[in-house]
């Protein structure tokens, strides 16, 4: 890789989206332009160390990367630091999702703001970014712009309707921008993998729960453990590569099988 290209991660100041920019600025070499909404600062100035020490450039934008407006302000930010046609990968992995239930009558009612929040974040941003990126010229040769997608879309997990249908909408998206970026030799492409531990998941759940949670991926993985949050950023530093050209407009199944034991687990306990 050539040593002005660059990554563009949303929600690169912790879990999977910081371990994503630690992994391609060591392999394949980018210099990183995290955006983040400033709650894990620690983490995100780690981030920022790590990437000097392997010799890249690095800026962290601190702003709430879910609006238009957000995306255009970011990417002229972006072009100053690194010219036109610098950005080799763009990784979607910003969320923000409410739970609850549509027709709840109490606090955790699904109204009308928490659905529009939840798209904008878990799904528009990566068009508004899209559009933004191309407007600008952003774009490398042979780029590649990635989502993550997790398996929520294939099943019913109590509380997460809204994470599953926005989920389901950037499915689309991705398809649809994999054909209009696709003759100009980009790649757009969806990484879906199971739980990994995040802080994200640790604010959520008590220990006790996380705990739980693990052991119910030891019996559900065939491999015996929960993903974690390196390989997967591993994995995306090999899609930038010539021999992963040809995904497009996929969804890439990086879950290790970690739905085949769903039924054995209900009918044989």
């Amino acid at each position: 890789m050539g040593e002005r290209q660059w990554a563009l991660i949303l929600g690169a100041s912790s879990g999977t989206g910081a371990a994503i920019a630690h992994a391609v600025a060591n392999k394949p070499g980018l210099n990183v332009f995290g955006v983040h909404r400033g709650r894990y600062l620690d983490s995100a100035a780690q981030v920022e160390r790590q990437a000097k020490d392997a010799g890249r450039r690095i800026l962290m934008w601190q702003a709430d990367a879910s609006s238009p407006e957000s995306a255009e302000a970011g990417v002229r930010a972006l072009r100053e630091v690194a010219g036109p046609r610098s950005v080799k990968l763009f990784v979607h992995s910003i969320a923000g999702a409410s739970v609850g239930r549509f027709l709840s009558e109490g606090e955790d009612r699904l109204h009308a703001k928490r659905v529009r929040r939840t798209f904008d974040t878990m799904a528009h941003s990566f068009v508004y970014w899209t559009q933004a990126l191309v407007a600008s010229d952003m774009l490398a040769p042979e780029a590649r712009l990635l989502g993550l997608q997790n398996t929520l879309k294939e099943t019913h997990l109590s509380n997460t309707a809204l994470i599953s249908a926005s989920k389901a909408a950037l499915e689309m998206y991705v398809r649809y921008l994999a054909m209009e970026l696709g003759g100009l030799g980009h790649r757009v492409n969806l990484l879906k993998f199971g739980t990994v531990m995040t802080p994200a998941l640790k604010h959520v759940y008590t220990p006790e729960a996380l705990e739980r949670l693990e052991e119910a991926h030891a019996r559900m993985n065939p491999a015996g453990r929960m993903c974690t949050v390196e390989e997967v950023a591993r994995f995306v530093g090999v899609l930038c590569g010539e021999e992963a050209g040809w995904f497009n407009g996929a969804t890439i199944d990086y879950t290790g099988g970690m739905t085949l034991r769903l039924l054995d687990l209900v009918l044989n306990p």
